[in-house]
């Protein structure tokens, strides 16, 4: 019977795989025993030994080692994507709150923008004044007037003159407990007593619901130019003297036009200036006659 090379191979392989199981372990030992024994007896030789050893096993390891550096990264950047997340909802929230610091600070600004170009006019010390908001408006065909937030619990009453810091706005027209009306010099129902203040000619500002009242009832012989100031004259107790009221824009065929210091298309606050006691008012029961109007000649200055 013939036998095949590779069958006695596999014959022979299986003893000597039976005999290095059982003496593998002795095997190891006598080996780590020798090598302890020949790094004793050469050190040198097994330094070289190991070093080649480690060049040769390094370039693996580190081949090994970038799959694991390369998760760490990912790992890495996956959390940093986390914590930029959390960070931008972070600051949407805190950018939210400072843009409403933003709007509160803007119309704090304005408010105190308003309220500082009141300070522009300075009552007479003996009167006193209260400051109030513009809370509505009525303007038309008709009327020229506005609401404000004071009312007679603040001391308000008919007949109280409304400033600015640039100047007359109006009167107080009608005065409830929280708010008031007031009559714009606008109004066809104004009717404010003026002096020219360059030449001392005294005349009424008239409202005719326009933008610009009219200079109405100057004495005859009387000169108006374009850009003489008019202040309120104080006749008939309305308005105490000295309060600016415009300046002459136009003099044409439709008049003497007028244009009002006070812007009174955007206002938002108001100064109510009490001259009780310093000036005669209107009391809240009847406006206070005007008496008959009597054209007065303007004097001559001296050359």
């Amino acid at each position: 019977m013939k036998v095949r090379p590779g069958s006695s191979l596999r014959y022979l392989a299986v003893p000597l795989k039976v005999l290095f199981q059982r003496f593998a372990f002795l095997f190891l030992i006598l080996t780590a025993f020798g090598l302890m024994l020949l790094s004793k007896a050469e050190t040198v030789m097994v330094e070289r030994v190991s070093n080649a050893v480690v060049d040769v096993v390094s370039p693996i390891m580190d081949v090994l080692s970038r799959p694991a550096a390369s998760v760490n990264e990912a790992v890495h950047r996956v959390r940093e994507l986390a914590a930029l997340h959390s960070e931008n909802e972070r600051l949407r929230r805190e950018n939210a709150r400072l843009l409403a610091w933003q709007e509160a600070a803007r119309r704090l600004a304005a408010q105190n923008q308003a309220l500082s170009a009141l300070l522009d006019f300075k009552p007479d010390p003996r009167a006193s004044y209260i400051a109030a908001r513009v809370i509505g408006e009525s303007g038309g065909a008709f009327v020229r007037s506005m609401l404000v937030n004071a009312g007679k619990r603040d001391g308000i009453a008919k007949g109280q003159a409304v400033v600015t810091g640039d100047g007359l706005a109006g009167r107080i027209a009608a005065a409830g407990f929280r708010s008031a009306r007031v009559l714009l010099i606008t109004d066809i129902n104004s009717r404010v007593p003026v002096t020219v203040e360059s030449t001392g000619a005294r005349g009424i500002l008239a409202g005719d619901n326009s933008h610009q009242p009219k200079l109405v009832f100057l004495p005859a012989n009387a000169t108006v130019k374009i850009g003489d100031r008019l202040v309120t004259s104080g006749f008939g107790g309305v308005f105490p003297p000295g309060l600016p009221a415009g300046h002459v824009v136009a003099d044409g065929d439709s008049g003497i036009r007028v244009q009002p210091h006070v812007p009174l298309d955007s206002l938002e606050f108001v100064r109510v200036v009490d001259y009780a006691g310093v000036w005669p008012q209107i009391s809240d029961e009847e406006d206070a006659p005007l008496g008959p109007l009597r054209p007065v000649r303007a004097k001559r200055l001296a050359p």
